[in-house]
């Protein structure tokens, strides 16, 4: 389903000459953090944090850990226990055996997770591998800004740090990914949400800072079809992951 991703809004709400400030460029240094899980390497300012992060899970203490949280068995001088770094559960090491890259946590090496968590990280590194690429790459779409009949062509991409996505054209303005409040992919000779057919642009809806009106934002495919469904793709795949992250 391409449609209908409830998430996060932008800092701009008119189309409008302003000065470029590449947000990206600002200086989010990294320190070594060493924790319970394992190395992380983390922000120096929080405030950078990746939207797509994780926070840690609390671990289930061991004293409320006598058998295994999948296969019930029970926990003696042998059979030791072992806590998943992603959801926090105790299994034996059986249960938990596999080590995976999480960067989603921002863990520096393969991380130990049970069996359902093992197969979640599986399937998102594909995001991390091939998606984010494209989204940091950028596609160019034609841009309307709330029911304005003015429309303008821009290349619009993820920002480095990945917390924003600018739109350059004429005019330039940056959109912080935890402030959109939804996400719609529209397809190709559909209303949007429907069909399963190529992703042809996408509706944003947001809340400027400065109101709480909801404001939209309406991005349509340009001239290169194919690099723009690619594009969306990938950004459908983000906003799943944005969606998780505020949920948790």
């Amino acid at each position: 389903m391409l449609g209908g991703s409830s998430l996060l809004s932008v800092s701009r709400c008119r189309m409008t000459e302003v000065p470029a400030i590449d947000m990206s460029a600002v200086p989010d240094g990294k320190k070594l953090v060493r924790s319970p899980s394992g190395l992380r390497m983390l922000p120096e300012n929080g405030a950078f944090f990746s939207p797509f992060s994780l926070e840690e899970p609390r671990w289930v203490p061991d004293r409320e850990c006598a058998r295994c949280m999948q296969c019930d068995t029970k926990f003696d001088f042998i059979r030791r226990k072992h806590h998943c770094r992603r959801c926090g559960r105790c299994f034996c090491d059986k249960c938990c055996s596999k080590k995976v890259a999480l960067p989603r946590m921002c863990f520096v090496d393969p991380v130990r997770q049970c069996s359902e968590c093992s197969l979640v990280s599986q399937k998102e590194a594909e995001f991390y591998d091939k998606q984010l690429k494209v989204l940091l790459g950028g596609g160019t779409f034609v841009v309307t800004l709330g029911t304005s009949e003015k429309c303008e062509t821009m290349t619009c991409r993820l920002s480095n740090n990945h917390r924003y996505l600018f739109l350059d054209g004429e005019s330039h303005f940056e959109v912080e990914l935890s402030r959109i409040s939804s996400m719609q992919i529209l397809i190709e000779g559909s209303s949007p949400g429907a069909g399963t057919g190529r992703p042809s642009g996408m509706l944003l809806h947001y809340k400027p800072m400065s109101s709480q009106d909801v404001q939209q934002l309406r991005v349509e495919a340009a001239d290169d079809k194919k690099e723009a469904s690619t594009w969306l793709m990938a950004m459908h795949k983000a906003a799943k992951l944005l969606y998780e992250a505020r949920d948790q």
